[in-house]
């Protein structure tokens, strides 16, 4: 182990790893996230990103947690305000959570020790674990599953997608391909970062003893917003990264819906507009990379 700390050794500081929070406008909410974050035994440096909240949240980050390295952005970046705390931190491992999550105490150590033990492992998703009844993540139970097998002496599942909430990443590779894109906002931005992570020869691993706790409001008054930012999000994945047959496929698809869902046609209208720019980066992956996604399809 280089540079951590021991099982006994819950008093200092896991120097491997760091936290990286993103949020706006939810200063409650980020409050109780921060209160569990700096209670970990790993002691992590913990960093939040502010996206312009128009609320209390920088002054509650400065009065109430003072440990806490916050970073004040002047526009919303969306997700890819995580880039920035990650350029923050010269941790080797970075920790994302949401302003509505947290992590188990231990769960960074074992993450943090499986990135040791595998060099080639770029990404440990974990186990996400939903309200007060600590209910498993849909997503999460499908990752279990995934067909991909596992990845050699790490526990789990090999996957192609995580959960921004719940993940923890190496610095390196997460900055080799350039993090999340800034156009994405937030959500369903994690599908590009992933395949991109596995088409530049990483591993990415779902393991289910490194723990996160998430606890989403029963409403979110921005649901409208992100459902649709999540389908422009996945018709532009396909046409970055997708074989041509998929992407037409996954056009017509989302066409196809946009006749009666005013937010399936918002996001086909907005990825239509922004078409050229995002065909003109457009990198199919590679045709190994492309079986495994669609087996993950079936």
């Amino acid at each position: 182990m280089v540079g951590g700390v021991g099982a006994g050794d819950s008093g200092r500081r896991d120097v491997r790893i760091a936290t990286v929070t993103i949020t706006q406008d939810r200063a409650a909410e980020l409050a109780c996230s921060l209160e569990r974050l700096n209670a970990l035994q790993e002691r992590p440096e913990v960093i939040v990103v502010d996206n312009a909240s128009r609320d209390e949240t920088l002054a509650v980050v400065r009065e109430r947690f003072s440990a806490t390295t916050l970073i004040a952005l002047e526009r919303n970046l969306g997700a890819a305000a995580r880039n920035v705390g990650v350029q923050a931190t010269k941790s080797p491992y970075v920790a994302f959570s949401d302003d509505d999550s947290w992590w188990s105490d231990g769960a960074l150590r074992r993450g943090a020790d499986l990135l040791d033990a595998n060099p080639r492992l770029a990404l440990v998703a974990a186990r996400i674990l939903v309200g007060s009844a600590q209910t498993l993540d849909p997503t999460c139970a499908v990752m279990a599953e995934s067909p991909l097998g596992s990845v050699p002496g790490v526990p789990g599942r090999a996957v192609l997608g995580f959960l921004a909430c719940g993940a923890i990443v190496r610095r390196s590779a997460f900055e080799a391909v350039g993090g999340f894109r800034p156009c994405d906002g937030v959500g369903g931005e994690e599908q590009l970062l992933a395949v991109d992570l596995a088409d530049a020869g990483h591993q990415l691993a779902y393991v289910p003893d490194v723990t996160a706790h998430h606890h989403p409001a029963r409403r979110r008054s921005d649901a409208g917003a992100r459902r649709y930012q999540v389908m422009r999000n996945d018709l532009w994945f396909s046409w970055l990264r997708r074989s041509f047959v998929r992407a037409l496929a996954q056009t017509a698809s989302l066409a196809a819906t946009a006749v009666g869902d005013v937010h399936a046609r918002a996001a086909l209208v907005a990825a239509l507009r922004d078409a050229p720019r995002i065909l003109a980066e457009r990198r199919p992956v590679s045709r190994s990379l492309e079986r495994d996604l669609r087996l993950l399809e079936r």
